[in-house]
């Protein structure tokens, strides 16, 4: 598939906001592990190659297990994810799929029982920022395969 555009290029101000919350969301205290594995899991929702292929490689090279990552579509069902990553992996769910039951009540009570308020917020946040990068992915065809992960 054909890349339609660099959307970065020709918006570059939205571009930069959204970098500036990624920076601020690296440093919320989240911790890495658990965000690689939100974007990963909100981008499969979507059908978000590029960012499938960005978020997988980036958990590798931050030594995340095979294991975790091709287990994460069922993440209920397996035994290898901590109840924090439950709660988490549950919220990006209800949020990403916000039209199929508004983020119920149950799903924040439990998740609220594993963050603080601060913490939760800042996990939303990084639910709402992965499933805008997915749209604007999607939307001009973001080449996936090429992604390289930074260096540590």
């Amino acid at each position: 598939m054909k890349a339609r555009m660099e959307y970065w290029k020709a918006a570059p101000a939205p571009y930069k906001a959204m970098m500036a919350l990624e920076a601020y969301l690296h440093e919320s205290g989240l911790g890495a592990p658990l965000l690689h594995m939100v974007k990963l899991r909100a981008s499969q929702i979507n059908g978000c190659a590029y960012c499938i292929d960005m978020h997988w490689k980036d958990a590798r090279a931050a030594g995340e297990s095979e294991q975790r990552l091709y287990g994460l579509d069922a993440w209920r069902e397996a035994g290898y994810y901590t109840d924090r990553e439950r709660a988490a992996l549950a919220w990006t769910e209800a949020m990403t799929k916000v039209t199929e039951g508004h983020v119920p009540d149950e799903v924040f009570e439990a998740t609220r029982g594993h963050f603080t308020d601060k913490e939760l917020a800042d996990l939303a946040w990084a639910v709402a920022a992965i499933n805008a990068w997915n749209r604007v992915a999607i939307a001009f065809r973001s080449e996936a395969g090429s992604y390289r992960p930074a260096r540590s």
